[in-house]
């Protein structure tokens, strides 16, 4: 049983203030992803993958856009779904925010 332990986790920085570390078997795969760069004035660009994402938010508060959705106020304890394909987006409205994000099938460019 492939098991990760948050404080021995080979963390990756994504960008500034921004690192995630994940788990992930051969079609599914949970990233653990930390921001500590909020909040922000504007989203990030929307982006889309071919990958189903669920997403909790387990601290902070966000704006979720998705294409052709309302604009979704979340804080922790909500949770998001994209479909594959989907244009999507968040913007950070905290000093920090962390989502734990699944996704199937895996996501290989993260490996």
């Amino acid at each position: 049983m492939p098991v990760i332990h948050a404080d021995k986790a080979a963390v990756a920085q994504v960008k500034e203030g921004v690192t995630r570390y994940l788990i992930h078997e051969q079609q599914l795969m949970t990233v653990v992803i930390d921001f500590n760069n909020g909040p922000w004035a504007a989203p990030d660009p929307p982006h889309s993958h071919v990958h189903e994402q669920t997403t909790y938010v387990a601290a902070g508060e966000i704006i979720f856009f998705c294409e052709g959705e309302p604009d979704a106020y979340l804080k922790a304890g909500d949770m998001f779904c994209v479909p594959s394909n989907k244009p999507h987006t968040i913007q950070v409205l905290t000093k920090h925010v962390r989502l734990i994000d699944s996704f199937t099938p895996l996501r290989a460019d993260f490996l």
